[in-house]
């Protein structure tokens, strides 16, 4: 046993791994404000402190917000500290409850370093999930996930340490934040307290349980009442706005994002001489392969509403989560073998930090040599470590050359710091790696007390300097500032009006948190689509209205399949606002307000404050309706 499981010198090796992990996660992730889904629940939190934004589209009828107690918590602490504030403060935390907890879990399982390595393991890998990679474990922004994933983990670290009663009960607690993900984590605990066997039947039985809804659905019409169909128009909508929800339109790639926590999963259970990783590696096995078969066949046999809302192909998550937090121990543990096992490990490294197909490819050939290793002969040993020194060659000199980029003169952003420059740097996630390699290396070496003290000040250091890059934000929602600054519409416009800014600025957050008003139409809105038939048929009907000034911005899936590969499909084609068209669209008495940089009459109010909106102007739909109307 080495020495830094042993008395102040195993604080000191703590506080080295401690320092390690913050410099890990300011470097590597940080918090960059309200990006993503975030917006969505942020949204959702402030129509419970702002009465009529309930009635926005995406809150007028069945949506996510009916699932959780998420929104009530955080909009408590929203009307306490502020939209951003509550968001930054809420995801240090849960992302501090998530990590804490998933080290006490590895550390039932390993050493103490070993447990150190896992958590900065999990803040540097590609944990991307489902359809183009759409969701990520251990996000670095505030939805009801990360509480979640934080009340799994702690679920996982009390079922290892003997606890069943009590992470039976966190678990449950985690369905009433989300469901979705509390699901599989459920379901992990009770294929850990089963034998293999009947794991193995109940998956089976999830997934013929999937099969017999859909066709009952799909046949009886007793059944539809209580499990409907979605009908083709809601389906072709859902199917536009969302494609990742449907397993039959994922393409290759996404499968190889799926697969490759499987994968993963299959070398730590063969490589693993522990009996409980081995379980706990199969057990995650099984719920994530019957995520996908419930999700697979369901759909194959017909769309069941309930289904395609239960997006039981998340259940993948799980399989990410506890493969990267079992690869570091499993990496430490095949290193020393004299055929192939630095080669593996590496491969092992570099398929969790390498995005798809390539990471997939990594795991793929690191699998296959392990499971050919006693078959190996002299030669092809001593070809295996030609192969892995030049694989080691050929990671250094791309990191070096990305580094290069990155420092070159020429390639510097406007405004771009030297934190930002080495955020980028580290944003690679192989370096992360390497940095962290090193500094467990160096422990191994028994090094001195003042060393390590010496480490500890050196990544304090370089966690002061990065820090202000790590919570760098380009725009601040709803500010006190900005909210005041556009006072001047905020005083025409009722609170109950809804609201279009043509061409679009942003997705819908610039109505819902500055001015504090519903969205006509947005991206975002667009999001409930899934979860009611009304929703989404009240969204084509809205972006048909707005055909004369833009296309439909939330057909996503018809953007993929125009768009050449390695372009943005964010950009929708609009048109300039017209005295015609404006009337066109206002002819719709769900549209309050237009605001838009074009001078047509109408007595539009130009905002005249300094800034990126100086010059807008915000049109009353109103005077462009008849007297009757008004």
């Amino acid at each position: 046993m080495h020495w830094s499981s042993h008395g102040f010198q195993s604080k000191i090796a703590g506080a080295v791994f401690l320092s390690t992990a913050v410099a890990t996660w300011l470097l590597v992730r940080g918090y960059h404000g309200l990006l993503g889904d975030a917006q969505l629940y942020a949204f959702q939190a402030l129509a419970r402190i702002h009465a009529p934004l309930a009635h926005d589209l995406y809150l007028q009828n069945t949506s996510q917000d009916q699932f959780t107690i998420f929104s009530p918590a955080y909009a408590w602490f929203i009307d306490l500290f502020g939209v951003e504030p509550a968001a930054r403060s809420l995801t240090l935390l849960f992302t501090t409850w998530l990590l804490a907890a998933a080290w006490v879990a590895t550390r039932t399982l390993t050493d103490r370093d070993g447990a150190w390595l896992a958590i900065i393991l999990l803040l540097i890998v590609d944990g991307s999930y489902g359809g183009s990679g759409v969701f990520t474990v251990a996000e670095q922004f505030l939805t009801a996930r990360l509480p979640a994933e934080a009340l799994v983990a702690t679920s996982l670290a009390c079922f290892l340490r003997g606890s069943k009663v009590l992470a039976a009960l966190t678990a449950a607690a985690a369905l009433l934040i989300h469901p979705l993900i509390a699901l599989p984590g459920l379901l992990l605990l009770i294929g850990l307290a089963l034998p293999i066997r009947t794991s193995l039947l109940g998956a089976a039985a999830s997934a013929i349980g999937g099969l017999l809804i859909a066709f009952c659905a799909a046949h009886l019409s007793w059944m539809a009442k209580w499990l409907p169909i979605m009908d083709p128009t809601w389906s072709s909508i859902v199917q536009e706005r969302s494609q990742f929800l449907f397993l039959r339109l994922w393409s290759f790639r996404d499968w190889e994002i799926n697969a490759r926590p499987f994968f993963c999963l299959a070398f730590i259970a063969i490589a693993t001489q522990d009996d409980r990783v081995r379980r706990i590696c199969v057990a995650a096995a099984i719920v994530g392969v019957a995520g996908l078969a419930v999700a697979l066949i369901a759909a194959a046999v017909g769309p069941v509403a309930i289904i395609v809302q239960g997006q039981a192909w998340r259940w993948v998550w799980i399989a990410v989560f506890v493969g990267a937090l079992l690869l570091p121990a499993t990496v430490l543990q095949i290193w020393p073998d004299k055929k192939c096992g630095p080669l593996c490990a590496a491969l092992l490294l570099l398929s969790l930090t390498l995005q798809a197909p390539t990471g997939m490819a990594c795991v793929s050939v690191a699998l296959t040599l392990w499971l050919m290793r006693l078959h190996l002969s002299i030669r092809a040993v001593l070809i295996l470590r030609w192969i892995f020194l030049t694989l080691v060659l050929a990671v250094a000199a791309w990191v070096c050359l990305h580094a290069w980029e990155i420092a070159r003169p020429a390639f510097h952003k406007p405004g771009e710091t030297p934190a930002v420059q080495l955020r980028d740097f580290f944003g690679l996630k192989i370096p992360a790696v390497l940095g962290a390699s090193l500094i467990w290396w160096g422990l191994q070496k028994r090094g001195s007390v003042r060393t390590s003290m010496l480490l500890v000040a050196g990544l304090l250091a370089l966690s002061i300097f990065a820090l202000p890059a790590a919570f760098e934000q380009h725009h601040s929602l709803a500010s006190v500032a900005e909210i005041k600054e556009f006072s001047d519409w905020d005083t025409v416009i009722p609170p109950a009006s809804t609201v279009l800014v043509t061409p679009a600025r942003d997705v819908g957050t610039f109505v819902w948190f500055t001015l504090g008003r519903s969205n006509y139409l947005s991206v975002d809105q667009s999001a409930g689509v899934v979860f009611s038939r009304d929703t989404a048929l009240e969204v084509q009907r809205r972006s048909q209205v707005l055909q004369p000034l833009m296309d439909p911005n939330w057909k996503i899936l018809s953007k993929l399949r125009a768009t050449p590969a390695g372009k943005s499909t964010s950009d929708v084609p609009s048109r300039p606002l017209t005295a015609e068209n404006f009337k066109q669209v206002c002819a719709d008495i769900q549209l309050g307000f237009v605001i838009s940089p074009e001078n047509i009459g109408f007595d539009g109010l130009p905002h005249e404050n300094s800034g990126p909106w100086k010059g807008w102007r915000l049109y009353d739909c109103r005077t462009a309706r008849p007297l009757t109307e008004k």
